[in-house]
This record gives structure tokens, sequence and C-alpha cells, in this order.
């Protein structure tokens, strides 16, 4: 495990391709200006020592110095020292519909934007509680187990996208199915979050949530979306293309259908919450929790973090001396070999 702890400095790098680009143009006003005063071949034999590959190495050693003296700056470490953690928590899997129909616009900016989010907001106000995070469209895939890594958590978040999971529905049974294998601890309480529109369910989605309440599991349905709908975008690279249609031409519109996610909270003793209050789902989800047993449970982490920038500023400063050490002109042993034929005889 590594540690950045100066990440500003990163910036710096942009110096690098800058120094590639006037190098280029720095070589092509040169030739240019050269070409003027002699043809190629008269400069040749006038300027006999001077190397047309040793500026380029310069170039390339200046540029690993620089890399390397900037990384150093932003002195990275190394975790050195593991230790067990003893933390107090509830398991928490974010169950999130990645279906077209969350594309919609009735919620700002789109009812996954808004339902991604909300899961992000959920984990900024959580202590020591494990999460896990599953998309479902037609099928339920698994994106990150459990885990205390919040930082992971948002990242797979982020990458979330409505192309995730090809197949098309809304299988919450599924999404249902999957967290049941995610608890791997009996003793400690299981939250399942749902976040979705409910549009286009399996039927099978309450059956799954009875079973669930048998093991254990208590599920928060977060509705995501409006009862007066609105219609599916069709978007690449940004660009909206249009609005899904269906088979005689109409456009699509998708509605909020929160019947199934009340049902499969009420079988488990949870709740329905409406998604479009951020701030009423976060309180909610935070109270509920706060109310609950948690159990102490173990985990790893490291504890001790080593500098390890001096090895960088060595490197840099290694291709640093190489620089100034290797001259533009020929290395005059290397000449006399005529490799190319590039002495006449």
């Amino acid at each position: 495990m590594y540690q950045i702890e100066e990440p500003k400095y990163f910036i710096l790098l942009i110096a690098i391709p800058l120094l590639w680009l006037a190098y280029f143009v720095m070589r092509f006003w040169q030739n240019k200006k050269q070409k003027q005063f002699a043809d190629s071949h008269l400069l040749d034999k006038i300027v006999v020592e001077k190397s047309k590959f040793k500026p380029f190495i310069k170039l390339l050693l200046i540029s690993l110095s620089l890399l390397f003296l900037i990384v150093g700056l932003t002195n990275p470490k190394m975790g050195t020292k593991l230790e067990k953690v003893k933390r107090r928590g509830v398991d928490i899997v974010f169950a999130v519909d990645v279906s077209k129909s969350m594309d919609a616009e009735d919620v700002a900016p789109s009812r996954l934007e808004k339902a991604k989010r909300l899961v992000s907001k959920i984990i900024d106000n959580l202590g020591s509680d494990r999460i896990g995070i599953i998309a479902y469209a037609g099928e339920a895939y698994p994106l990150l187990p459990i885990t205390t890594d919040y930082a992971a958590g948002k990242i797979f978040l982020q990458n979330m996208n409505s192309n995730l999971v090809s197949s098309q529905g809304t299988a919450i049974d599924d999404a249902i199915d999957l967290a049941n294998t995610y608890f791997d601890d009996e003793d400690i309480n299981k939250i399942l979050v749902i976040l979705s529109d409910g549009e286009d369910h399996s039927e099978k989605a309450v059956e799954k949530a009875k079973e669930a309440a048998k093991n254990g599991i208590t599920i928060f349905s977060v509705g995501i979306g409006t009862k007066k709908g609105a219609p599916i975008p069709i978007k690449k690279n940004g660009n909206l293309y249009g609005y899904k249609k269906d088979k005689t031409g109409q456009t699509v519109i998708t509605h909020l259908n929160d019947k199934t996610l009340r049902e499969i909270a009420k079988v488990t003793n949870g709740k329905f919450i409406d998604g479009n209050n951020a701030k009423n789902v976060v309180n909610f989800i935070s109270d509920a929790l706060k109310k609950m047993d948690k159990k102490e449970f173990e985990t790893t982490k490291f504890s001790e973090y080593k500098d390890q920038f001096q090895w960088f500023l060595l490197a840099g400063l290694f291709f640093l001396v190489l620089y100034i050490l290797v001259l533009e002109r020929e290395t005059q042993w290397l000449r006399k070999l005529n490799l190319f034929n590039e002495l006449e005889k």
C-alpha cells in the first residue's frame, strides 16, 4: 500500500511534454535556417563533430530527470507495517439499478447520477461499517465485495453507467440473491439498500425479499424518479441523438413504479424512501444505522508509512548528471568505427 503526500506537484509534469514540444520546434527552426545557409551535404563537412542523435539522447535524459524529481516532490510513501484494528459496525450492500430507464432526466442530472450521489453521501456518513456494491439491470453483477475501503467504493460508483450490464430489465430478485452471498457473518446486522425506479421488474422480487428476511437482511428501497415520468435519452459521447421509441414509433415514457419497492421493504421490516429528497434519504438511513446493534470485528490496515522520495530524487539526480556528461559532439572512437559508412574513403 502506498500514499502520495503532496499530489499537487503532479501538475509540474506538464513541463515534460512542453519541453519535447520546444525541442522539436527548435529543431525544425534550426533545420530551416541551416538549409538557407548551405545544403546538408556541405554542412556535414563543415560541422564534422556534431552528433545527430545525441541532442535527442540529452532530451530523453533531462525528461527522465524531471520525471523522477517531480515524483520525488510528491513524497510517495510505502506502507511498512500491518496491524489489526477493531471496529464496530454493520454490513451494508448497495444495489444500484443501471437499466436504461435510469438515464431518464426527470430528476437532475439523471436518475442514475442521482442514485450514485445518494450512495456517495450515505458512505460519507458511515463510521466503521462495511460496504459492498452491486449493479443490476436484466442481471446482477458484483462490483465491490464487502470492505471498509470507502475510497474504492466511490471509485466504482464514478465508473457506473447504464452500459455496465448488457441485458436490460430490472432484476431486483437477482440483486437480492447476489446480496445474500455478500453477507459472510451471521451475527452482524445486514442491510441491503436498493436504489431503483422500479420499472420492468421481475415478479419474483417480493418472494426473494421474503427469503432475505429469513436470513436476517433488512431492505431499504429508495425510489428514484417521478410518477409523471420522462423519456429515455439516447446519448453517445455525451451528445443527445434522440429518445427511445417503442415498436410503433412512439416515444417511451418511463415512470417511477414504487409498488414493488414498497413491498420488498415491507416484508423485511425495512422502509421505502422517496429518493428525490437526498437529505431525507441520508438522514433516515444514518438514523436507522445508529439504532442498530453493531458488532465488533477486526480489519487490517497499514499503520506505518515510510517516505520513499529519496529514491526518486536519487534517480533524478543520476539522469541529470548523465545529461551534463553527455556532450552534443560525436564520440570519437565510435565515429572511427564508421558503422554506417559516414566517412568517405
